[in-house]
């Protein structure tokens, strides 16, 4: 007979993996719209008349608006409670991924992707803090597990679930929904958030701990820093580059402003505490690194194989499919990896990811026609193994010495590092992308084969980055002593 202690432990044990699994699906929602929307496109320009810059406003906005929201609604989620701040994400990514659907004009769809993106920024770094809040030791590094496969195949999955509702409701439609499938599973969502998230104590100081000048540089920064990459990614004229200057002039204020808050007893919007350890410092360089790397290849690789190889949307998301599901598959099963072997587990994982990208590499250089498209898939499923092998460990590891209460902006800012690392590498691997292409004579798949490889081999030097400062913390982790995935936080 079941003790009525042990009854009430495994009701809220079932609790939080509820609660957990509301956070997957919200998370899983908002990261899809990153990568689905790629194969609309062509459905956009047709049935809205959309130009080039709104189509490029379509894409990298909702971005742009993702990374700016981030640790803002970090810092407001841990000091006013992650539940609200969840289900007002929720509810805002609602509203207006209904709003795109019903778009009429291609000016209305990208503003209404500004504020999806808002929305979006706002729900995620509570996913983080809630996942902080909720588990402790390795059951912490497994739920991380299950949020790395999330992750991976929203990334992957995007194109494959973009092409099969483009061929269900026709090419004139199909891109409304796109959007709008995001409308009835985010409203059975909103219901399950209220019932099983759990209440969080406000911070210190309710209203009056949020630093809003902080918060405003921090805005203004973020957006300095990906908007030259953003436009970068849709054509190398009237790239912002200035906008450079104008951004390292805000981080040093930034800097300034908050060791100022924190000398005068308030609330900063990073505390030095946050960014002091070595852990989260490493981790986010990776982070950035890593996700520059990967993120590129999805929409180079779509390009080459709708218009070199002659596939259609849903056959080119067929292709990249292994790289989600084996990549879930690792994900979920890193968990247990990383509190064994550490830093280490990040360095394997990013070995195996760029033998992936090599095989992809030497495929598109010496194949062509159906049997690389096939070949593809399978180096993309090797290479997806090692994706789940790098984000749930990377993540578990860098916010391993966050206290609780600061969940939600360390994961604020460690997902804006990735957002960073994304705009920089989908702009720099498509600008040789398409360098390449305009200068090429033709040949393997009418020059896209050559154009993808180039990109890819810019992809592998981004995961070398990645890959140095993975073995540079490993070996400091062993030198100081520190435990595979570090001391539980407070």
């Amino acid at each position: 007979m079941t003790s009525p202690a042990g009854a009430g432990a495994a009701d809220a044990d079932r609790a939080r993996w509820r609660a957990f699994a509301v956070c997957l699906g919200a998370g899983f929602m908002t990261l899809l719209d990153v990568s689905i929307v790629n194969v609309a496109l062509p459905s956009i320009e047709a049935s809205l008349g959309a130009r080039p810059s709104d189509l490029q406003w379509i894409v990298a906005g909702y971005t742009l608006a993702f990374g700016l929201a981030l640790v803002p609604a970090g810092r407001v989620g841990d000091v006013l409670g992650r539940r609200g701040a969840f289900v007002a994400g929720l509810c805002g990514f609602v509203v207006f991924s209904a709003a795109c659907g019903l778009a009429t004009s291609a000016e209305m769809l990208a503003v209404m992707r500004l504020l999806q993106g808002i929305s979006a920024g706002v729900l995620n770094p509570q996913v983080i803090g809630l996942i902080q809040h909720l588990f402790r030791g390795p059951e912490r590094g497994r739920a991380f597990g299950f949020y790395g496969a999330t992750v991976g195949i929203s990334t992957a999955a995007g194109p494959l679930i973009g092409g099969v509702l483009i061929a269900l409701f026709g090419p004139a439609e199909g891109w409304r929904a796109v959007f709008l499938v995001n409308v009835p599973i985010g409203a059975a969502l909103v219901p399950l958030a209220l019932r099983y998230l759990p209440r969080s104590e406000r911070g210190r100081g309710g209203r009056l701990a949020i630093d809003a000048v902080g918060l405003g540089l921090i805005g203004a920064s973020v957006l300095c820093v990906m908007l030259p990459f953003i436009s970068a990614a849709g054509g190398p004229d009237g790239t912002p580059w200035w906008l450079f200057a104008v951004g390292a002039l805000v981080l040093v204020l930034l800097v300034a402003w908050e060791r100022r808050t924190e000398r005068a007893g308030g609330s900063p919007v990073v505390p030095s505490s946050l960014v002091r350890p070595p852990s989260f410092s490493f981790g986010a360089v990776v982070g950035t690194a890593y996700f520059a790397g990967f993120t590129g290849i999805f929409l180079a690789g779509t390009l080459y194989l709708q218009a070199g190889l002659g596939l259609t949307a849903l056959q080119a998301g067929l292709v990249q499919t292994p790289f989600a599901l084996l990549g879930a598959v690792s994900a979920a099963r890193s968990g247990h990896l990383v509190h064994r072997f550490g830093r280490w587990t990040v360095v394997a994982g990013v070995v195996v990811m760029a033998v992936g990208i090599v095989g992809v590499d030497v495929t598109v250089g010496s194949v062509e026609g159906p049997h690389a498209a096939v070949l593809m898939a399978g180096w993309m499923a090797l290479a997806g193994v090692g994706n789940g092998v790098v984000i749930s460990p990377n993540q578990t590891l860098t916010l391993a010495d966050v206290p609780v209460a600061q969940g939600g902006t360390a994961g604020g800012l460690l997902q804006t590092t990735q957002r960073i690392g994304a705009s920089v590498g989908v702009a720099v691997v498509t600008s040789v992308f398409f360098a390449t292409l305009a200068g090429s004579p033709g040949g393997l798949a009418g020059g896209y084969g050559p154009a993808l490889s180039v990109g890819l081999r810019v992809t592998l030097g981004l995961l070398a980055v990645a890959f140095v400062v993975s073995v540079v913390d490993a070996l400091r982790r062993r030198q100081e002593g520190v435990s595979a995935a570090g001391p539980p936080p407070a």
